[in-house]
Order: C-alpha cells, then sequence, then structure tokens
C-alpha cells in the first residue's frame, strides 16, 4: 500500500525540502554536506594520500575540486614543482 496518496499535502513537503536544498538563504545542501557527507569525504582522502603533513595540512584546507587538482599536478609534476608554484603565489601575495 502506498503511503504518498494518504497524505494529500506530499508534493508541497518535497518543495518545501527542495527549496530548503537549493536556496542560498536556507544553505540546506551545505548543512548536509557539513555535518554528514563532508566526513566520509575526509575518511577516504586521507588514507589514500601518502603525502608529508605538511601537504595534508594544506590540501584539508582546500574545496574538494581543488584537492583534487592539486593532487593531479603533485602525482604529475612532484613534490618540488608543487613547492615552487606555493612560492610563486607567495611572492604575487606579497605585492598586492
Amino acid at each position: 500500500m502506498l503511503l504518498y496518496p494518504l497524505f494529500p499535502l506530499w508534493a508541497y513537503v518535497k518543495l518545501v525540502i527542495c527549496m530548503w536544498l537549493v536556496l542560498p538563504m536556507f544553505n540546506g545542501a551545505a548543512y548536509i554536506y557539513e555535518n554528514y557527507v563532508r566526513q566520509y569525504v575526509k575518511k577516504i582522502s586521507s588514507s589514500s594520500s601518502n603525502y608529508p603533513e605538511e601537504y595534508k595540512k594544506v590540501i584539508h584546507m582546500m574545496t574538494f575540486d581543488a584537492r583534487k587538482a592539486v593532487e593531479r599536478y603533485i602525482d604529475r609534476y612532484g613534490p618540488d614543482s608543487f613547492e615552487r608554484v606555493i612560492r610563486a603565489a607567495e611572492r604575487e601575495a606579497r605585492k598586492h
């Protein structure tokens, strides 16, 4: 037996839930990500990397997409090239 025909407001409930997830004023999707999803993403990404601790700290402060891009860059060009990029970014930041 289906439960939703017995609940005539089901369409409105779905609308409210979707609005809560999507609209920036409610920030529902970010809430779910921060409180439920992120802990699993951190466990998966921290167990798969074998970078030094200083790299791990920097990488974990980034968004997931940025983290993956940095990991690909380090894998492709090596940690020394990543250090050069960081130093160049620090020099540019000091200029401004």
